[in-house]
């Protein structure tokens, strides 16, 4: 079966507060993006049940809401929004190339002058099944976007490296007690953190201890844990359970074409989205692993597009004096 090839100027390559944004001030520039959601449509915003921390929204509003609004502002300019997958990519080097995306495994094929990467990363999680069915009833992969909701509660989170220890710090400002999981004898944090997270006399570190279970029906009210040395199980009240193992970042399919770090996220040239190839633009937490939330990735999809529309002028006028 021969390939369906469709060319577009601005191909977008996942949703959420990145995507569309970039998606959003592609189409004012009429860029006329074309953007595939992935396979989470709307992003990890779609899995927190309130968004508190976005300007403009005083009341908060819940992440799937947000999303769609979003989603209906960038098709209000001219973006086309389109469910699917970006399964297989190949680059161009040279300015002025062709990229080459493929969709769903198919014979789908866009060329596009300019490329948008706004995959975004996934949380890591314990894979527990009470730790699933819980998820936006009380379990959370970010203390500084739902720490806010457990304020002068007691949470417990999980993890032991310098992200764990930031966000039990964090933590331990607005909750009553912050119980902390570590897996193994000693943390992995910094030497500085650690004695940060020491010194807090609302934390408990409790070494050589996991999830065994997360308590609750339709939210969380309690955490079993367990002694990895003596299998002795112990209850805990608490209304929050913080998940810091780590994210990962969604980049595998640009693997040994544009530059990552040693974990996948992207590396941008200074303080642009420009990757190393010509036309092709970073943005969202695919490329950043410090702050991860939802009004900084806005602001990178902003200046992705940004970028893509200065790239595409760049050679649009080397074409014309060519």
């Amino acid at each position: 079966m021969s390939e369906q090839i469709e060319r577009v100027k601005t191909l977008i390559i996942g949703s959420g507060p990145a995507g569309y944004t970039a998606a959003i001030y592609a189409a004012r520039a009429d860029l006329k993006p074309l953007l595939y959601t992935g396979m989470e449509p709307g992003g990890q915003l779609t899995t927190t049940t309130e968004v508190d921390n976005f300007p403009g929204y005083p009341e908060g509003i819940d992440g799937p809401t947000m999303m769609v609004q979003l989603q209906q502002q960038a098709e209000r300019f001219g973006t086309e929004v389109r469910i699917g997958m970006v399964t297989a990519i190949e680059l161009s080097k040279e300015p002025g190339g062709i990229h080459k995306a493929t969709i769903d495994d198919s014979d789908k094929v866009i060329e596009a002058e300019t490329v948008i990467i706004s995959t975004g990363a996934t949380a890591k999680y314990l894979g527990l099944p009470s730790e699933q069915k819980l998820r936006g009833g009380g379990v959370s992969a970010c203390a500084v976007c739902d720490g806010f909701f457990y304020k002068g509660q007691d949470v417990a989170i999980v993890g032991a490296g310098d992200t764990a220890a930031e966000e039990a710090s964090y933590l331990a400002n607005i909750c009553n007690k912050v119980t902390m999981l570590v897996r193994k004898d000693h943390m992995r944090a910094s030497k500085a953190m650690q004695h940060r997270v020491n010194s807090l006399e609302n934390v408990e570190i409790r070494y050589n201890t996991e999830v065994d279970e997360v308590l609750g029906d339709q939210v969380v009210d309690g955490l079993r844990m367990v002694n990895n040395q003596t299998g002795e199980k112990e209850d805990i009240a608490i209304t929050g359970l913080f998940i810091a193992i780590g994210h990962k970042p969604n980049t595998d399919i640009f693997r040994d074409q544009l530059d990552m770090d040693e974990t996948g996220y992207l590396i941008t040239e200074g303080k642009t989205t420009k990757t190393n190839l010509p036309g092709v633009f970073a943005c969202g937490d695919a490329q950043d692993k410090e702050y991860r939330q939802a009004v900084t990735a806005a602001g990178t999809g902003c200046m992705a597009a940004l970028d893509a529309e200065r790239y595409l002028a760049t050679i649009e006028t080397s074409e014309e004096v060519a």
